[in-house]
């Protein structure tokens, strides 16, 4: 099981002392948290791409190459890579380039976004979502693949004999795992080439995402990667701790309210109830966490989002503390529950060994 944090690097006015920080300290707070990630003995940081305020985070592979030179131990992912909007060609070039400079603890969560403008700014058609997903990703499947790529489809100039460079680390392409949070045809894309399938289920209730989990899992062993229960779920999740649970509360509610992603909409109570939103004391925090494998079933990567709504940089790295105090905790109880033949959460040293030992 890998634990992590993901930011979707918003830039968001403090709603208690009504300042707003600069992209330039925001950027540079991404980098702090991160090597806490690292230091607490969390698995992975992953972060957003974005191309619009109030998010800062336009260029995903810059700000995890920095800070893999900057960590040893760390995975570095993204919480989406656009594969609608963004050339395939750029992202099988950009991501080997980071696998080769990270000795490869990286991967990457593909994904359509959730900001329609963006689509003309790169001279697509933001109706045509899914299509572009499905052909963007064959496409770029095959620049991992194969050495020499001939290739045409219906959203960009053909491939004549053309060759992605630099060639995935050791020959093993970066691990993908899909993002989505309400489309089915991403769960088919995830299952038919065996990928990781990622719901980022911060926003409604729980009985959304079984659906979409389950509609996977079993699309995945139709697929022959194994049985339903084997196949590779990450999930997403939120918190805010204090050691006392109405301290968290009370401090929370303000940045809840105006927060960009649910602000403005039900209450934190009616938030918590119907989301997996922890606000309250670490040991609440572990019996709500611990749940999801109930309704999820065993799953491989657990990503937390902490660092938003315009919560100042101390308290996110208090947070991130807490978080570091349950976590011994959180793998010793998901790693007790876990079946002998729900395989680990993939890693490239894994998949190199495994390479290694189909070519034996």
């Amino acid at each position: 099981m890998q634990f992590g944090i993901f930011t979707v690097g918003d830039v968001t006015r403090d709603p208690v002392n009504d300042r707003v920080p600069t992209e330039h300290e925001r950027i540079k707070n991404t980098v702090e948290i991160a090597r806490k990630a690292e230091d607490i003995g969390l698995d992975v940081f992953a972060t957003g791409e974005h191309h619009n305020p109030p998010f800062v985070p336009s260029s995903p592979t810059t700000t995890l190459a920095h800070i893999g030179a900057l960590t040893e131990r760390l995975i570095l992912s993204t919480s989406t890579t656009l594969i609608t909007t963004n050339d395939p060609v750029k992202i099988a070039e950009d991501y080997a380039t980071l696998q080769h400079l990270t000795g490869g603890r990286m991967d990457l969560m593909l994904g359509r976004g959730n900001t329609p403008p963006v689509y003309p700014w790169f001279g697509y058609d933001g109706s045509k979502a899914v299509e572009l997903t499905i052909e963007h990703y064959q496409l770029l499947r095959r620049l991992w693949d194969e050495d020499v790529v001939s290739w045409e489809g219906k959203f960009r100039t053909p491939l004549q004999g053309f060759t992605a460079t630099p060639r995935p680390l050791d020959g093993v392409a970066p691990f993908v795992w899909h993002g989505s949070i309400r489309t089915p045809e991403v769960a088919e894309l995830a299952a038919y080439y065996g990928d990781g399938y990622f719901a980022n289920n911060i926003f409604w209730p729980k009985e959304h995402y079984i659906r979409l989990i389950d509609f996977y899992r079993q699309r995945y062993a139709h697929y022959g990667h194994g049985e339903p229960h084997q196949a590779i779920v990450g999930l997403g999740g939120q918190f805010f701790m204090r050691k006392n649970s109405q301290d968290a509360v009370n401090e929370f509610r303000p940045y809840f309210d105006v927060a960009p992603v649910y602000g403005h909409g039900p209450s934190l109570e009616d938030f918590m109830a119907q989301t997996p939103l922890t606000v309250g004391s670490p040991q609440q925090f572990l019996e709500k966490t611990l749940a999801f494998a109930d309704y999820f079933g065993d799953y491989q990567r657990q990503l937390f989002l902490v660092d938003h709504a315009g919560l100042p940089q101390k308290i996110v790295l208090e947070q991130l503390d807490l978080l570091g105090e349950v976590l011994p905790t959180l793998r010793a109880e998901f790693d007790a529950r876990r079946p002998a033949d729900v395989p680990d959460a993939p890693t490239h040293a894994a998949r190199v060994a495994a390479k290694e030992a189909v070519s034996a």
